[in-house]
């Protein structure tokens, strides 16, 4: 049987009566920061966003194939206001946030990517800070019932999950693909992401009706 919350995400899943019209100019804001970086020819910048954004999609899908096999809770929902609610676990909001935080996080990276802060390479340092701060986020949008958690495995007491599964996985890729040498590989890179996560969709969503 469902919990509360998550029927209460069902009842809003992909119902367009919610649409509200700062959706918009929100869309027009994450269209701008591509825009800007595509001017300067910041393609490390552009794809590594890109790359950051394939990997929430890929972790949504995994979330709301939970909540199907177990018809219990996805391991996080997303129950409040929203002007849509695309999966289970994501709403338009948090999809516009996360197709912009690539970019904005890829900005703390020094350009020098074998210097090492506190003995650890940077890559890795921030990978692991940037992290931390989402799960502290998390924690925060959860003590509000904007994300609600309903397992044991996934909440304040196992932030472990959260930071390995959650999140440092979105950095390291996206780190990775900032750092790719050329264009052409940046591109195989997002290709790759963004095509298992077509796949995904076509599968799970409109072939299985799983999502």
């Amino acid at each position: 049987m469902p919990t509360q919350s998550a029927e209460q995400a069902l009842k809003l899943l992909r119902d367009g009566s919610q649409f509200q019209w700062y959706v918009i100019p929100i869309f027009v804001f994450v269209v701008y920061v591509y825009s800007v970086e595509i001017e300067k020819k910041n393609w490390s910048a552009v794809f590594a966003g890109l790359a950051f954004w394939g990997m929430d999609w890929f972790n949504e899908i995994w979330n709301s194939l939970v909540f199907h096999f177990t018809k219990y809770a996805p391991a996080w929902g997303a129950p409040g206001k929203s002007a849509y609610l695309i999966l289970i676990g994501l709403n338009i909001e948090i999809s516009f946030m996360f197709a912009i935080a690539g970019i904005v996080f890829v900005k703390s990276l020094p350009p020098d990517k074998s210097l090492k802060i506190l003995g650890i390479p940077n890559r890795w340092f921030f990978a692991v800070l940037w992290s931390i701060f989402c799960v502290f986020i998390e924690v925060l949008l959860n003590s509000v019932n904007a994300l609600t958690w309903d397992y044991f495995w996934w909440n304040t007491r196992a932030p472990w999950l959260i930071f390995l599964i959650g999140y440092l996985h979105f950095f390291v890729v996206a780190f990775l693909v900032y750092d790719m040498k050329t264009i052409k590989n940046k591109i195989i890179a997002v290709a790759t992401i963004y095509t298992v996560v077509i796949v995904e969709i076509i599968v799970f969503g409109f072939i299985y009706k799983m999502i």
